[in-house]
Protein backbone atom coordinates (compact mmCIF):
# COMPACT_ATOMS: atom_id res chain seq x y z
CA UNK A 1 0.00 0.00 0.00
CA UNK A 2 1.31 3.43 -0.92
CA UNK A 3 1.70 5.48 2.25
CA UNK A 4 2.69 8.65 0.44
CA UNK A 5 0.21 11.46 1.07
CA UNK A 6 -0.60 13.32 -2.17
CA UNK A 7 0.33 16.98 -2.28
CA UNK A 8 -3.31 17.92 -2.85
CA UNK A 9 -4.31 16.34 0.46
CA UNK A 10 -1.47 18.06 2.27
CA UNK A 11 -2.66 21.38 0.86
CA UNK A 12 -6.28 20.80 1.90
CA UNK A 13 -5.21 19.62 5.37
CA UNK A 14 -3.06 22.72 5.85
CA UNK A 15 -5.84 24.99 4.58
CA UNK A 16 -8.37 23.28 6.87
CA UNK A 17 -6.24 23.96 9.94
CA UNK A 18 -5.75 27.52 8.71
CA UNK A 19 -9.50 28.11 8.50
CA UNK A 20 -10.20 26.38 11.80
CA UNK A 21 -7.66 28.55 13.59
CA UNK A 22 -8.99 31.69 11.96
CA UNK A 23 -12.25 30.95 13.79
CA UNK A 24 -10.47 29.94 17.02
CA UNK A 25 -8.15 32.95 16.84
CA UNK A 26 -11.02 35.35 16.25
CA UNK A 27 -12.76 34.05 19.36
CA UNK A 28 -9.57 34.22 21.40
CA UNK A 29 -8.75 37.76 20.31
CA UNK A 30 -12.14 39.41 20.68
CA UNK A 31 -14.72 37.46 22.69
CA UNK A 32 -13.60 38.74 26.08
CA UNK A 33 -13.18 42.31 24.83
CA UNK A 34 -16.56 42.07 23.03
CA UNK A 35 -18.31 40.95 26.21
CA UNK A 36 -16.75 43.62 28.45
CA UNK A 37 -16.54 46.61 26.11
CA UNK A 38 -19.37 46.08 23.59
CA UNK A 39 -22.00 44.09 25.49
CA UNK A 40 -20.92 45.92 28.66
CA UNK A 41 -20.86 42.81 30.83
CA UNK A 42 -18.66 43.43 33.87
CA UNK A 43 -15.16 41.92 33.88
CA UNK A 44 -16.06 39.67 36.84
CA UNK A 45 -19.23 38.36 35.16
CA UNK A 46 -17.44 37.97 31.83
CA UNK A 47 -14.70 35.96 33.50
CA UNK A 48 -17.27 33.75 35.22
CA UNK A 49 -19.08 33.13 31.91
CA UNK A 50 -15.93 32.32 29.95
CA UNK A 51 -14.37 30.15 32.64
CA UNK A 52 -17.57 28.18 33.33
CA UNK A 53 -18.17 27.67 29.60
CA UNK A 54 -14.56 26.69 28.98
CA UNK A 55 -14.55 24.18 31.85
CA UNK A 56 -17.64 22.53 30.41
CA UNK A 57 -16.03 22.62 26.98
CA UNK A 58 -12.86 21.01 28.30
CA UNK A 59 -14.77 18.24 30.10
CA UNK A 60 -16.68 17.56 26.90
CA UNK A 61 -13.47 17.03 24.91
CA UNK A 62 -12.74 13.54 26.24
CA UNK A 63 -16.36 12.45 25.78
CA UNK A 64 -16.39 13.72 22.19
CA UNK A 65 -13.06 11.95 21.59
CA UNK A 66 -14.49 8.62 22.78
CA UNK A 67 -17.60 9.09 20.63
CA UNK A 68 -15.42 9.84 17.61
CA UNK A 69 -13.23 6.79 18.33
CA UNK A 70 -16.33 4.58 18.10
CA UNK A 71 -17.47 6.09 14.80
CA UNK A 72 -17.55 3.81 11.76
CA UNK A 73 -18.85 5.09 8.44
CA UNK A 74 -18.21 4.84 4.73
CA UNK A 75 -16.38 8.18 5.01
CA UNK A 76 -14.14 6.89 7.82
CA UNK A 77 -13.82 7.75 11.49
CA UNK A 78 -13.02 11.48 11.39
CA UNK A 79 -14.09 12.86 8.01
CA UNK A 80 -17.88 12.77 8.64
CA UNK A 81 -17.53 15.34 11.42
CA UNK A 82 -15.54 17.70 9.21
CA UNK A 83 -18.12 17.42 6.45
CA UNK A 84 -21.29 17.75 8.52
CA UNK A 85 -20.31 19.86 11.57
CA UNK A 86 -18.44 22.64 9.74
CA UNK A 87 -21.62 24.61 8.98
CA UNK A 88 -22.75 24.45 12.63
CA UNK A 89 -19.53 26.02 13.89
CA UNK A 90 -20.02 28.94 11.48
CA UNK A 91 -23.53 29.57 12.83
CA UNK A 92 -22.47 29.40 16.48
CA UNK A 93 -19.50 31.74 15.89
CA UNK A 94 -21.76 34.35 14.33
CA UNK A 95 -24.24 34.14 17.22
CA UNK A 96 -21.41 34.68 19.75
CA UNK A 97 -20.94 38.20 18.35
CA UNK A 98 -24.61 39.13 18.10
CA UNK A 99 -25.97 42.00 20.21
CA UNK A 100 -29.73 41.50 20.65
CA UNK A 101 -30.10 44.66 22.80
CA UNK A 102 -31.53 42.77 25.76
CA UNK A 103 -31.40 43.66 29.45
CA UNK A 104 -27.97 43.28 31.09
CA UNK A 105 -29.02 40.06 32.85
CA UNK A 106 -30.48 38.46 29.73
CA UNK A 107 -27.47 39.57 27.71
CA UNK A 108 -25.12 37.81 30.14
CA UNK A 109 -27.29 34.65 30.22
CA UNK A 110 -27.59 34.51 26.43
CA UNK A 111 -23.84 35.10 26.00
CA UNK A 112 -23.07 32.22 28.36
CA UNK A 113 -25.45 29.78 26.66
CA UNK A 114 -24.21 30.57 23.16
CA UNK A 115 -20.56 30.37 24.20
CA UNK A 116 -21.15 26.93 25.79
CA UNK A 117 -22.86 25.70 22.62
CA UNK A 118 -20.05 27.11 20.49
CA UNK A 119 -17.45 25.15 22.45
CA UNK A 120 -19.47 21.95 22.28
CA UNK A 121 -19.81 22.15 18.50
CA UNK A 122 -16.17 23.18 18.08
CA UNK A 123 -15.05 19.93 19.79
CA UNK A 124 -16.59 17.87 16.99
CA UNK A 125 -14.54 19.79 14.43
CA UNK A 126 -11.31 20.32 16.33
CA UNK A 127 -10.71 16.75 17.55
CA UNK A 128 -11.27 14.95 14.22
CA UNK A 129 -9.32 17.58 12.29
CA UNK A 130 -6.18 17.00 14.34
CA UNK A 131 -6.75 13.24 14.68
CA UNK A 132 -7.00 12.92 10.90
CA UNK A 133 -3.22 13.47 10.72
CA UNK A 134 -2.65 10.20 12.62
CA UNK A 135 -4.55 8.07 10.07
CA UNK A 136 -3.67 9.87 6.84
CA UNK A 137 -0.64 7.56 6.38
CA UNK A 138 1.12 4.59 7.99
CA UNK A 139 4.51 6.20 7.40
CA UNK A 140 5.72 8.07 10.54
CA UNK A 141 7.65 10.56 8.40
CA UNK A 142 4.57 11.32 6.31
CA UNK A 143 2.46 11.77 9.45
CA UNK A 144 5.07 14.11 10.92
CA UNK A 145 5.12 16.04 7.65
CA UNK A 146 1.32 16.35 7.63
CA UNK A 147 1.02 17.37 11.27
CA UNK A 148 3.83 19.89 10.80
CA UNK A 149 1.94 21.40 7.87
CA UNK A 150 -1.18 21.40 10.03
CA UNK A 151 0.63 23.28 12.77
CA UNK A 152 1.97 25.73 10.22
CA UNK A 153 -1.56 26.15 8.90
CA UNK A 154 -2.86 26.76 12.41
CA UNK A 155 -0.30 29.48 13.02
CA UNK A 156 -0.97 31.05 9.63
CA UNK A 157 -4.67 31.09 10.52
CA UNK A 158 -3.99 32.70 13.89
CA UNK A 159 -1.68 35.21 12.26
CA UNK A 160 -4.11 36.05 9.45
CA UNK A 161 -6.95 36.75 11.83
CA UNK A 162 -4.66 38.77 14.09
CA UNK A 163 -3.35 40.84 11.17
CA UNK A 164 -6.49 41.38 9.11
CA UNK A 165 -9.49 41.06 11.44
CA UNK A 166 -8.97 44.50 12.94
CA UNK A 167 -8.97 45.92 9.39
CA UNK A 168 -12.36 44.31 8.74
CA UNK A 169 -13.71 45.54 12.07
CA UNK A 170 -12.60 49.08 11.29
CA UNK A 171 -14.10 48.85 7.79
CA UNK A 172 -17.46 47.69 9.14
CA UNK A 173 -17.78 50.42 11.77
CA UNK A 174 -14.84 50.40 14.19
CA UNK A 175 -13.74 48.74 17.41
CA UNK A 176 -16.56 50.37 19.43
CA UNK A 177 -19.41 49.14 17.19
CA UNK A 178 -20.94 45.74 18.05
CA UNK A 179 -22.25 45.35 14.50
CA UNK A 180 -18.67 45.54 13.16
CA UNK A 181 -17.74 42.39 15.10
CA UNK A 182 -20.95 40.65 13.97
CA UNK A 183 -20.32 41.26 10.26
CA UNK A 184 -16.64 40.34 10.61
CA UNK A 185 -17.69 37.11 12.35
CA UNK A 186 -19.89 36.25 9.36
CA UNK A 187 -17.01 36.71 6.90
CA UNK A 188 -14.50 34.81 9.02
CA UNK A 189 -16.71 31.91 10.11
CA UNK A 190 -18.08 31.19 6.63
CA UNK A 191 -14.57 31.11 5.19
CA UNK A 192 -13.26 28.93 8.03
CA UNK A 193 -16.18 26.50 7.81
CA UNK A 194 -15.67 26.10 4.05
CA UNK A 195 -11.99 25.16 4.48
CA UNK A 196 -12.89 22.56 7.13
CA UNK A 197 -15.58 21.09 4.87
CA UNK A 198 -13.13 20.80 1.95
CA UNK A 199 -10.60 19.04 4.19
CA UNK A 200 -13.21 16.44 5.06
CA UNK A 201 -14.10 15.96 1.40
CA UNK A 202 -10.62 15.68 -0.09
CA UNK A 203 -8.41 14.09 2.61
CA UNK A 204 -8.34 10.30 3.07
CA UNK A 205 -7.96 7.96 6.04
CA UNK A 206 -5.37 5.25 5.33
CA UNK A 207 -4.98 3.68 8.78
CA UNK A 208 -8.26 1.89 9.28
CA UNK A 209 -9.55 0.50 12.56
CA UNK A 210 -10.80 -3.08 12.52
CA UNK A 211 -14.54 -3.05 11.93
CA UNK A 212 -15.14 -5.61 14.64
CA UNK A 213 -13.11 -3.61 17.14
CA UNK A 214 -15.39 -2.16 19.82
CA UNK A 215 -13.48 -0.44 22.57
CA UNK A 216 -15.59 0.13 25.71
CA UNK A 217 -15.51 3.65 27.14
CA UNK A 218 -13.73 2.44 30.29
CA UNK A 219 -11.01 0.90 28.11
CA UNK A 220 -10.61 4.19 26.25
CA UNK A 221 -9.55 5.87 29.47
CA UNK A 222 -6.58 3.50 29.73
CA UNK A 223 -5.14 5.35 26.74
CA UNK A 224 -4.56 8.19 29.19
CA UNK A 225 -3.99 6.82 32.67
CA UNK A 226 -1.87 3.83 31.59
CA UNK A 227 0.15 5.87 29.12
CA UNK A 228 2.89 7.50 31.20
CA UNK A 229 4.46 9.52 28.35
CA UNK A 230 1.02 10.92 27.52
CA UNK A 231 0.39 11.92 31.15
CA UNK A 232 3.69 13.82 31.17
CA UNK A 233 2.78 15.49 27.89
CA UNK A 234 -0.64 16.45 29.22
CA UNK A 235 0.85 18.42 32.08
CA UNK A 236 3.48 19.94 29.80
CA UNK A 237 0.91 21.00 27.20
CA UNK A 238 -1.29 22.54 29.87
CA UNK A 239 1.54 24.74 31.15
CA UNK A 240 3.08 25.49 27.75
CA UNK A 241 -0.29 26.44 26.30
CA UNK A 242 -0.64 29.20 28.86
CA UNK A 243 2.15 31.16 27.16
CA UNK A 244 0.22 31.92 23.98
CA UNK A 245 -3.28 31.89 25.44
CA UNK A 246 -2.47 34.66 27.90
CA UNK A 247 -0.93 36.80 25.16
CA UNK A 248 -3.71 36.09 22.68
CA UNK A 249 -6.59 36.87 25.05
CA UNK A 250 -4.85 40.02 26.31
CA UNK A 251 -3.75 41.43 22.94
CA UNK A 252 -6.76 43.70 22.40
CA UNK A 253 -6.51 45.20 25.88
CA UNK A 254 -2.74 45.66 25.52
CA UNK A 255 -2.77 47.40 22.15
CA UNK A 256 -5.69 49.68 23.12
CA UNK A 257 -4.58 50.69 26.61
CA UNK A 258 -0.77 50.40 26.47
CA UNK A 259 0.22 51.00 22.84
CA UNK A 260 -2.76 53.32 22.38
CA UNK A 261 -4.01 52.05 19.02
CA UNK A 262 -6.08 48.96 18.18
CA UNK A 263 -4.31 48.93 14.81
CA UNK A 264 -1.26 47.45 16.53
CA UNK A 265 -3.18 44.17 16.61
CA UNK A 266 -2.03 43.78 13.01
CA UNK A 267 1.61 44.28 13.98
CA UNK A 268 1.35 41.72 16.77
CA UNK A 269 0.00 39.32 14.14
CA UNK A 270 2.99 39.97 11.90
CA UNK A 271 5.36 39.26 14.81
CA UNK A 272 3.46 36.05 15.47
CA UNK A 273 3.47 34.76 11.90
CA UNK A 274 7.14 35.55 11.26
CA UNK A 275 8.32 34.12 14.58
CA UNK A 276 6.10 31.05 14.59
CA UNK A 277 6.69 30.08 10.96
CA UNK A 278 10.46 30.41 11.31
CA UNK A 279 10.33 28.28 14.45
CA UNK A 280 8.11 25.66 12.85
CA UNK A 281 10.17 25.68 9.67
CA UNK A 282 13.36 24.80 11.51
CA UNK A 283 11.69 22.20 13.74
CA UNK A 284 11.84 19.15 11.41
CA UNK A 285 15.61 19.58 11.04
CA UNK A 286 16.04 19.85 14.81
CA UNK A 287 13.85 16.78 15.39
CA UNK A 288 15.99 14.73 13.01
CA UNK A 289 19.22 15.64 14.81
CA UNK A 290 18.36 15.98 18.50
CA UNK A 291 16.28 14.35 21.23
CA UNK A 292 12.83 15.90 21.45
CA UNK A 293 13.05 16.42 25.19
CA UNK A 294 16.40 18.24 24.88
CA UNK A 295 14.96 20.55 22.23
CA UNK A 296 12.03 21.39 24.48
CA UNK A 297 14.28 22.18 27.46
CA UNK A 298 16.42 24.57 25.43
CA UNK A 299 13.58 26.49 23.78
CA UNK A 300 11.80 26.95 27.12
CA UNK A 301 14.87 28.44 28.79
CA UNK A 302 15.70 30.84 25.94
CA UNK A 303 12.03 31.60 25.29
CA UNK A 304 11.55 32.61 28.92
CA UNK A 305 14.24 35.28 28.59
CA UNK A 306 12.82 36.89 25.46
CA UNK A 307 9.25 36.63 26.74
CA UNK A 308 10.09 38.51 29.96
CA UNK A 309 12.49 41.13 28.52
CA UNK A 310 9.85 43.75 27.56
CA UNK A 311 8.64 43.85 31.17
CA UNK A 312 12.09 44.36 32.70
CA UNK A 313 13.58 46.84 30.21
CA UNK A 314 10.79 49.33 30.93
CA UNK A 315 9.51 51.95 28.51
CA UNK A 316 10.63 51.10 24.98
CA UNK A 317 9.29 51.70 21.51
CA UNK A 318 6.52 49.54 20.10
CA UNK A 319 8.98 48.26 17.48
CA UNK A 320 11.29 46.80 20.15
CA UNK A 321 8.33 45.14 21.88
CA UNK A 322 7.16 43.61 18.60
CA UNK A 323 10.64 42.30 17.77
CA UNK A 324 10.99 40.67 21.21
CA UNK A 325 7.51 39.19 20.84
CA UNK A 326 8.53 37.76 17.46
CA UNK A 327 11.62 36.10 18.96
CA UNK A 328 9.59 34.54 21.76
CA UNK A 329 7.02 33.33 19.19
CA UNK A 330 9.93 31.68 17.33
CA UNK A 331 10.68 29.46 20.32
CA UNK A 332 6.98 28.84 20.93
CA UNK A 333 6.70 27.58 17.35
CA UNK A 334 9.49 25.06 17.88
CA UNK A 335 7.85 23.92 21.11
CA UNK A 336 4.50 23.38 19.42
CA UNK A 337 5.94 21.14 16.69
CA UNK A 338 8.09 19.23 19.19
CA UNK A 339 5.23 18.47 21.58
CA UNK A 340 2.88 17.54 18.72
CA UNK A 341 5.45 15.07 17.40
CA UNK A 342 5.68 13.61 20.91
CA UNK A 343 1.89 13.34 20.98
CA UNK A 344 2.02 11.27 17.79
CA UNK A 345 4.55 9.04 19.55
CA UNK A 346 2.03 8.69 22.39
CA UNK A 347 -0.49 7.14 19.98
CA UNK A 348 2.06 4.55 18.87
CA UNK A 349 2.95 3.93 22.53
CA UNK A 350 -0.73 3.28 23.28
CA UNK A 351 -0.98 0.71 20.49
CA UNK A 352 2.26 -0.92 21.61
CA UNK A 353 1.32 -1.18 25.28
CA UNK A 354 -2.49 -1.43 25.24
CA UNK A 355 -3.31 -2.89 21.84
CA UNK A 356 -5.37 0.03 20.50
CA UNK A 357 -4.39 3.45 19.24
CA UNK A 358 -7.20 5.66 20.54
CA UNK A 359 -6.42 8.58 18.23
CA UNK A 360 -9.71 10.28 19.04
CA UNK A 361 -9.20 10.36 22.78
CA UNK A 362 -5.51 11.29 22.46
CA UNK A 363 -6.23 14.26 20.22
CA UNK A 364 -9.28 15.17 22.26
CA UNK A 365 -6.91 15.28 25.22
CA UNK A 366 -4.76 17.73 23.26
CA UNK A 367 -7.73 19.98 22.58
CA UNK A 368 -8.93 19.58 26.18
CA UNK A 369 -5.58 20.82 27.44
CA UNK A 370 -5.60 23.70 24.98
CA UNK A 371 -9.00 24.73 26.25
CA UNK A 372 -8.01 24.30 29.88
CA UNK A 373 -5.01 26.53 29.18
CA UNK A 374 -7.31 29.08 27.57
CA UNK A 375 -9.66 28.82 30.56
CA UNK A 376 -6.93 29.44 33.10
CA UNK A 377 -5.56 32.27 30.95
CA UNK A 378 -8.97 33.97 30.92
CA UNK A 379 -9.30 33.42 34.66
CA UNK A 380 -5.92 35.05 35.33
CA UNK A 381 -6.62 37.93 32.94
CA UNK A 382 -10.10 38.46 34.39
CA UNK A 383 -8.73 38.46 37.92
CA UNK A 384 -6.04 40.90 36.83
CA UNK A 385 -8.59 43.27 35.29
CA UNK A 386 -10.67 43.17 38.47
CA UNK A 387 -7.60 43.89 40.63
CA UNK A 388 -6.67 46.77 38.31
CA UNK A 389 -10.23 48.18 38.65
CA UNK A 390 -10.67 48.02 34.88
CA UNK A 391 -13.87 49.27 33.30
CA UNK A 392 -14.96 49.76 29.69
CA UNK A 393 -13.43 52.78 27.97
CA UNK A 394 -11.39 53.94 30.98
CA UNK A 395 -8.54 56.40 30.59
CA UNK A 396 -5.33 54.32 30.79
CA UNK A 397 -3.48 54.99 34.03
CA UNK A 398 0.15 54.15 34.80
CA UNK A 399 -1.09 51.44 37.17
CA UNK A 400 -3.26 49.86 34.46
CA UNK A 401 -0.40 49.89 31.96
CA UNK A 402 2.04 48.33 34.45
CA UNK A 403 -0.52 45.65 35.22
CA UNK A 404 -1.16 44.88 31.55
CA UNK A 405 2.60 44.70 30.92
CA UNK A 406 2.92 42.20 33.75
CA UNK A 407 0.09 40.08 32.35
CA UNK A 408 1.34 40.32 28.75
CA UNK A 409 5.02 39.52 29.32
CA UNK A 410 6.09 38.34 32.78
CA UNK A 411 3.22 35.97 33.46
CA UNK A 412 3.67 34.02 30.17
CA UNK A 413 7.42 33.87 30.85
CA UNK A 414 6.73 32.10 34.15
CA UNK A 415 4.70 29.43 32.37
CA UNK A 416 7.35 29.14 29.66
CA UNK A 417 9.86 28.22 32.38
CA UNK A 418 7.83 25.89 34.56
CA UNK A 419 6.71 23.86 31.53
CA UNK A 420 10.17 22.25 31.84
CA UNK A 421 9.30 20.55 35.14
CA UNK A 422 6.94 17.79 33.93
CA UNK A 423 9.13 17.12 30.87
CA UNK A 424 11.89 15.99 33.26
CA UNK A 425 9.85 12.79 33.66
CA UNK A 426 9.45 12.02 29.93
CA UNK A 427 11.34 8.80 29.21
CA UNK A 428 10.66 7.88 25.55
CA UNK A 429 13.93 8.44 23.68
CA UNK A 430 14.35 8.36 19.91
CA UNK A 431 15.86 4.88 20.22
CA UNK A 432 12.92 3.61 22.27
CA UNK A 433 10.43 5.08 19.79
CA UNK A 434 12.20 3.33 16.90
CA UNK A 435 11.98 0.02 18.80
CA UNK A 436 8.26 0.57 19.41
CA UNK A 437 7.59 1.27 15.72
CA UNK A 438 9.60 -1.76 14.63
CA UNK A 439 7.65 -4.04 16.98
CA UNK A 440 4.33 -2.58 15.83
CA UNK A 441 5.23 -3.28 12.21
CA UNK A 442 5.99 -6.89 13.12
CA UNK A 443 2.66 -7.25 14.92
CA UNK A 444 0.76 -5.83 11.96
CA UNK A 445 2.62 -8.15 9.63
CA UNK A 446 3.57 -5.29 7.30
Amino acid sequence: MNNKVPKREKVFYTVGLTGQNIIWGFMGLYIMFFFTDLLKISPATTTAILVAASLWDASNDVLSGMIIDRTRSRWGKFRPYLIFASGLIAIMTILCFADFKMTPTLTAVFAGIIYILWGTVFDFVDVPLWALSSVISKDPKEKTSVVTLGKIGSIVGTALVTVFSITLIEAFGGEREASAYFVTAIVISVFGALTIFLTGVFCKERVEAKKEEKIPFRENFKTIYKNTPLIVLMVTLLLFGMVNHIRQNLTMYYVVYVLGDAGYTMHVGISLVVGMLLGMGISPMLLRKFQKRSIFFLICIIGTVFCALPFFIGSVSALVVLILLGVSFFFTGIGMITTTSMLMDGIDYSEWKLGFRGEGIVFSTQTLLGKLSATFAKLLIGAGLVILNYFEGMVPTAELQRGLNFLMFLLPAVFFLIAIIPMLFYRVSSKKQSEILEELEQRRGT
